[in-house]
């Protein structure tokens, strides 16, 4: 089968807990092999030609966990941060984030701002990291954005230009792992005509194996917009 590469894959980062969990170990750990699916993925999709890569690390409803799991969670993206700028760089990756960034730890928040800064003029693949991300979140600072302007009508167009994912294409295809079938507040304006996949995989385990199955899945689908087809199989 020739596989449909779609321009934007966008997924939901689930079952680091349960990973640990099943093997007895702290949660933390399996946030630390969740962070190396990450460095996985993200080679692999580029390898595969994707343009957009984005990822829901870190929700708005995530502050409610345990603190100690949140600090785990930051020392993570510390490391990952220091420990993949070089590649970022040599291998023409672009960062970009969404999410309200600036409540990150200030040196966390500095420290995405200046790889986004290092990395605008990359012209390789697109890594979108959503980290303190909410999809009515978004909406909310959009509205509140255009209320600001004082209209009280708008339109698609305008609400988009406020989105963090103004200059990305919407995602194509979205993946969550663990088998959870729902969305989780991710994306939810963007989504409007994604095509969905559920594999049972943990995040920890997903390689570019998985990532491969599930473009297999993806490219035996008829995507339709308004009932008409766009993609052919």
């Amino acid at each position: 089968m020739n596989l449909k590469i779609p321009n934007h894959v966008a997924i939901i980062l689930d079952g680091n807990g349960r990973w640990a969990t099943r093997r007895g170990l702290p949660r933390t750990i399996g946030h630390k092999a969740g962070i190396e699916a990450v460095k996985r993925t993200v080679d692999g999709a580029s390898e595969l030609g994707i343009k957009v890569l984005s990822f829901f690390a870190f929700s708005t409803e995530n502050w409610k966990r345990d603190k100690s799991e949140i600090d785990a969670i930051f020392e993570i993206l510390r490391n990952y941060l220091k420990e993949n700028e070089e590649e970022y760089l040599s291998k023409n990756l672009k960062l970009v984030t969404m999410g309200d960034i600036s409540k990150l730890p200030e040196d966390i928040y500095k420290k995405f701002e200046e790889l986004k800064e290092k990395t605008k003029s990359n012209t390789g693949m697109i890594v979108n990291i959503g980290l303190n991300y909410g999809g009515r979140d978004e909406l909310v600072r959009a509205y509140n954005a255009l209320l600001k302007q004082g209209k009280e009508v708008t339109s698609e167009e305008e609400i988009k230009k406020y989105l963090y994912t103004s200059s990305l294409p919407d995602p194509d295809f979205i993946i969550r792992t663990s088998g959870e079938q729902r969305l989780s507040n991710f994306m939810l304006y963007q989504c409007a005509y994604s095509e969905l996949y559920f594999p049972k995989v943990l995040w920890p385990d997903f390689n570019k194996k998985y990532l491969i199955k599930a473009l297999k899945n993806y490219s035996k689908r008829d995507r339709r917009f308004g009932g008409i087809t766009k993609e052919k199989k």
